[in-house]
Formats: C-alpha cells, sequence, structure tokens
C-alpha cells in the first residue's frame, strides 16, 4: 500500500471539508471573512434626521426639480433608532449601518470613506465627507428659564460638554455661562434619538447648576421634534439634519455641534473601507455582496 498517496489524499480532504465547514466563500484581508454574503443592508426609519443625512450626503437621495426620490433599497431593514441599528449590525456580520459618530462604541466598527477616517478632527477639517449639524429650534420666544438652557448650550461650558462628548464644536469663542440665580421651572426638549445623547449630558451639566430646573427628553425622531416645536408641544426641539425650507419658515434654530455619521459593520468584517460611490450602490441595491466590494 502506498501510505504516502494515502496521506496526500487524506490531507486534501480533511482541507476541503475545512473549508466547506468554514462557508468556502472568498475572504477578504487574509481574514475568516466571508465576502460571498449577501450584504444586509440596514437603515433608519423616514422621518430621521440621520437617514435624511445621510442619504442626502451619500446621494441615495436624488433630487429632481423640486422632487425628491430616496432611492433606499426595498430590502434594507429598518430601524428606529440609533441603538437599534448598533445591536443589529453588532450580531449581525454581513450587515452594514450608519449612526452618529458620538454614539460609536467597540460592539461595532467604523469604516474609512475614500480612505478618511471618521473622527472629530477629520469632521472639523472637512476631510471626512458624511458630516451633518446636531441643530435645536423653537418657535416664537423660549420662556425664560427655556432662555437660560438654550444660552448654557451655547456657552463655552455647553461646548465643552459637546467636545467632550466627541462632537466638533458649533460655536467657536463662545462666551462663559453666567447662572441665574433663583431660576426654577420645567423645559421639554424633543426629538432626534441621535442628539439625545449629548443632550442628556448638557441637561446632566445644566441642572447641576441649576437644580430647581426640571428638563425632560423625548427621543422620537428630527421631523417629530421639528412638529412639537412647531405645534407648541415642546419647547425646544432637536434635529440631527438641517432644517426644510417650512420648518425654517416657522422656527428659529440654531446648530449646537456638528457630527460625522459613521458607516459601520460588524467587527469581524475585514473590509476598511469603501468609497463614497460603493456607499450609495450598497445602499440603493446595485452592490448585494461583500466580495462586490472587497479589495
Amino acid at each position: 500500500m502506498d501510505f504516502k498517496k494515502i496521506s496526500k489524499y487524506v490531507l486534501t480532504t480533511g482541507a476541503a471539508l475545512l473549508l466547506a465547514a468554514c462557508g468556502g466563500g472568498e475572504t477578504a484581508g487574509g481574514g475568516d471573512f466571508d465576502t460571498s454574503q449577501t450584504i444586509n443592508v440596514i437603515t433608519r426609519e423616514d422621518g430621521s434626521g440621520t437617514r435624511g443625512a445621510f442619504t442626502e450626503i451619500t446621494g441615495v437621495l436624488v433630487a429632481e426639480g423640486d422632487t425628491e426620490t430616496d432611492n433606499t433599497y426595498a430590502g434594507a431593514t429598518i430601524q428606529n433608532s440609533t441603538n437599534g441599528v448598533m445591536t443589529t449590525v453588532s450580531g449581525d456580520p454581513s450587515s452594514i449601518g450608519y449612526i452618529s459618530l458620538g454614539s460609536l462604541n467597540d460592539s461595532v466598527k467604523a469604516l474609512n470613506i475614500g480612505g478618511i477616517e471618521p473622527s472629530t478632527e477629520t469632521v472639523q477639517d472637512g476631510s471626512y465627507e458624511i458630516a451633518r449639524p446636531f441643530n435645536i429650534a423653537y418657535q416664537g420666544e423660549l420662556s425664560e428659564v427655556a432662555q437660560d438652557f438654550w444660552t448654557f448650550i451655547m456657552s463655552a461650558e455647553g461646548q465643552e460638554v459637546v467636545i467632550g462628548e466627541g462632537y466638533v464644536e458649533a460655536v467657536t469663542d463662545a462666551p462663559a455661562y453666567e447662572a441665574a440665580e433663583g431660576l426654577s421651572g420645567n423645559v421639554s426638549v424633543v426629538g432626534s434619538t441621535s442628539v439625545t445623547p449629548v443632550m442628556e449630558v448638557l441637561v446632566e451639566e445644566y441642572t447641576a447648576l441649576n437644580p430647581e430646573v426640571t428638563i425632560d427628553i423625548t427621543s422620537n425622531g428630527s421631523s417629530a421634534g421639528m412638529t412639537a416645536a412647531m405645534d407648541g408641544s415642546a419647547d425646544i426641539g432637536m434635529a440631527s439634519r438641517e432644517l426644510k425650507e417650512e420648518e425654517l419658515a416657522e422656527l428659529t434654530a440654531e446648530p449646537l455641534a456638528i457630527d460625522g455619521i459613521a458607516v459601520i459593520v460588524h467587527p469581524d468584517n475585514t473590509i476598511e473601507d469603501l468609497t463614497m460611490e460603493q456607499v450609495r450602490q450598497i445602499y440603493t441595491g446595485e452592490v448585494t455582496t461583500w466580495a462586490d466590494v472587497a479589495e
């Protein structure tokens, strides 16, 4: 019996079985990630400021005259919050999503776009292109306490919170905040789930200085926040996008921060970089597998 031939057969067969057990697909970057997988596209709901900004910047949203068409892939999975997107992507190696850069954590991996890493520095210098303002808005005149909170947000102390939470400040050379004595009352803030994390810290810092003030935050999306500000059911609305013309016609708005939108994948995904065109193609369904964008 030719033991050399038998040994060669066993080794070859074993390698083939191992490849089959691992999915038998292509890999990128020398890792175990199977690029033949279909991309599971994760997007935000209609009315999300993050979705509005992302689709506009990446070209998924197409404007023809006064008509805008969101060409997001019809088979995309819709999540109604930043946490929903992150949870889905962190649990699915084939998925891709997008979130506020300030909400990024180690449960997912942010991709470079056109060779540029998403960071506060690249957002600030304009080299990272997928970025948008965090706006707050109100109708008419603010109450004394709501105006004081607004002043705090735009003060040096408020903008330090913005920077500390990983965003780019919207106000440079901001004045120092001077707390009013004996201020009390309630303020309602409604809107974007992406703005909410930094707003919660702003509220915490502000109420530490003004313990008789109560500020309630409701996270239900940018469009809902602008509607609440316009109909008076909220003192201040939050939007993670530019305001629409009809909103600007009724509201006073100002950015509190500049935020990048991170394109995220599962940590096991070995792809590190996409072009803006590849992002658009994935989100319109023109590209359907990771092999199509793997180097």
